[in-house]
């Protein structure tokens, strides 16, 4: 149904034409909002042609709504990005297939920390018996129980401890059982009914081949997972059906190419780097599509990438830091010690900051990209400026996160330091603190420069491009603005 009186942007002479500006005359067909399709080049006249089946040659609405994907770039500035990104993902994937490892080496176990032939097993039965009568454990020879270990054995003898049955329910000699003496001072317990991992030593006396290492966590884990990715699917949709893939292929990157390469004796510095860069065009492209606006966030990443590494490196260095500083690393050295351990650590740090620096490149090109479509007259500084105040508040967050994460899962090692009340100083300089300082530290750097390096590429970026929010062309780089009623007008 027309309205009576015309609009006030149907006697814009930018739409003299009289094509794509006037209302339908009869009622709506299909589905009722006439856009039509633009056929050959657009030079501002608005032409639309119903060109769907059953319409007929009805005139629509030459204008567009900005919902949905980020505005076009020109075909000139999309060219000049795949000038950047194809050599850059060519390398990737040539350093995936000159790197790409044969599998895991094999090696002769040892028994110790992870090093285990592991099986499942059930808790059958736990009673409660007199701890003196399984001798779970001894007093010192001298009486002394002045230090905890001696403490610990007496409160040991004194009290009950669990006598469980456990079944392996896995394995060549699956239905076997064997007892295993729970203290009560244990900090794990064992229930009947629990699902545990037996450690196998084929080599030690029958009676001691098999003893409970840990409890099987595998349904909590899998249930928390589940919650995660359906609360994810709901929130996010499609983009989080895309995140969860992306998620996956950056696992199997981590478990099938640079956790192997590594072990395989290459370089852990080359393998992070073109891990990394897997990862991050799987993810972003995946998550976010394949568009300049992305391809900007992928720059920014890569930049602030190299960044990191250089900074590490040269950190890592100066400090002496080996890299070999705990009970794995150590095991690990052991196993195979062609691996540059203080390499495998700069590794970590890349890696680690990997997945922030996605979140911040992307947020900060987002929030340029929609500030040009919300004002198409801002130039490139004007973009930087506002688009750096968003960053500012984002470093802080960023910062603070990232140090509180590291301080979180080093929260053990502070304590002892406390209670040994050691200084600052003292505490800061042990490899083992200053090891999570430098990854901290240089992790933040490159966080912070990937704001300004972000937002100044996706400012220059879109303001170069010479087409407006309809991918039409722009006379002398000015963009149409937005006229009554929501409507852009068209330059002239």
């Amino acid at each position: 149904m027309t309205s009576p009186q015309q609009t006030p942007d149907s006697h814009d002479p930018a739409h003299s034409s009289g094509h794509g500006t006037g209302h339908d005359p009869g009622p709506p067909h299909g589905d009722g909002h006439g856009h039509g399709h633009r056929h050959g080049p657009a030079h501002g006249h608005g032409r639309s042609h119903g060109n769907e089946a059953g319409h007929g040659p009805g005139h629509s609405h030459g204008h567009s709504h900005s919902h949905g994907p980020a505005a076009p770039v020109s075909r000139h500035l999309r060219k000049v990005i795949a000038a950047v990104l194809i050599p850059f993902a060519t390398a990737v994937v040539v350093g995936l297939v000159v790197l790409w490892p044969g599998g895991t080496p094999a090696h002769e176990r040892t028994g110790v920390g992870f090093d285990r032939q592991t099986e499942q097993g059930k808790v059958v039965s736990v009673e409660q018996v007199d701890c003196k009568s399984v001798n779970a454990a001894q007093v010192p020879p001298t009486g002394d129980t002045s230090t905890p270990e001696g403490r610990e054995a007496l409160a040991a003898q004194q009290g009950e401890c669990g006598k469980a049955t456990i079944e392996v329910t896995s394995g060549p000699e699956k239905g076997r059982t064997f007892t295993e003496i729970v203290q009560p001072d244990a900090p794990r317990q064992l229930h009947e009914g629990q699902g545990v991992v037996v450690a196998y030593a084929p080599d030690a006396p029958r009676d001691l081949q098999y003893s409970v290492t840990d409890v099987n966590r595998k349904l909590p884990l899998a249930l928390l997972a589940g919650i995660f990715a359906l609360a994810v699917v709901v929130v996010g949709r499609m983009k989080g059906v895309m995140a969860l893939i992306a998620l996956v292929m950056s696992f199997l990157v981590l478990t099938f190419f640079i956790l192997p390469a590594i072990l395989e004796g290459s370089n852990p510095l080359v393998v992070a780097v073109v891990g990394s860069s897997a990862i991050m065009l799987i993810a972003l492209y995946m998550c976010h599509g394949l568009s300049a606006r992305t391809s900007v966030a992928v720059l920014g990443t890569l930049i602030s990438l190299l960044l990191i590494g250089l900074l590490g490196s040269l950190f890592i260095g100066w400090a002496s830091l080996s890299g070999n500083t705990d009970d794995s690393t150590g095991l690990i050295h052991g196993l195979y010690p062609e691996i540059d351990m203080s390499g495998l650590l700069l590794a970590g740090v890349i890696i680690g900051s990997l997945g922030v620096l996605d979140d911040v490149t992307v947020t900060q090109t987002s929030a340029v990209w929609e500030l040009r479509q919300a004002d198409p007259g801002m130039g490139p500084r004007a973009l930087y400026r506002a688009g750096i105040r968003i960053g500012r508040d984002h470093i802080a967050s960023v910062v603070n996160t990232l140090v509180l994460a590291y301080a979180g899962a080093a929260l053990p090692l502070l304590l002892l330091f406390s209670i040994a009340q050691s200084s600052m100083g003292t505490v800061a300089n042990s490899e083992l603190v200053a090891e999570e300082i430098v990854r901290t530290l240089v992790g933040s750097i490159g966080l912070v420069a990937a704001v300004p390096l972000t937002t100044a590429l996706a400012a220059l970026v879109v303001s170069a491009d010479r087409t407006d929010a309809e991918g039409l062309p722009v006379a002398g780089g000015r963009k149409s603005t937005a006229g009554r009623g929501g409507r852009r007008r068209r330059a002239k």
